[in-house]
């Protein structure tokens, strides 16, 4: 089971990226997929999670409506939509998964058992 990520990359304030977690090994249909953020000097955070089971999602409150998650069955891929990025968003984003058929996820990152390689997300001025 691997999960890789792409789409980071550097956006101006007020811009938009888009986070791709694409698994192998294991369907994500009864996982949550949480989203995790590392800034320079800092302990790493949670941002947001979606469990796909029931659709249900958790963000952090300084996610303020801005990040959106969306799933492609087919690709066996989770996306996280981050709009109106700010400098303060700068960070390495990493996505981990967890089994979660009940819909009972949260960002606690001691529940999630298989992490992604993360992406740099670099918002300037």
């Amino acid at each position: 089971v691997q999960l890789v990520e792409s789409g980071g990359g550097l956006v101006q304030a007020g811009g938009s990226l888009r986070l791709s977690c694409a698994a192998s090994g294991v369907s994500l249909k009864n996982y949550a997929i949480g989203w995790f953020r590392q800034a320079p000097g800092k302990e790493r955070e949670g941002v947001s999670c979606i469990s796909l089971s029931d659709g249900s999602t958790f963000n952090a409150d300084f996610v303020k409506g801005r990040f959106t998650h969306s799933y492609d069955d087919a690709k066996n891929t989770v996306y996280l939509q981050m709009n109106s990025l700010k400098i303060e968003d700068t960070a390495v984003y990493y996505c981990a998964v967890q089994y979660d058929p009940y819909g009972e996820a949260t960002l606690d990152q001691r529940e999630y058992d298989l992490w992604g390689q993360g992406a740099q997300v670099t918002v300037s001025s």
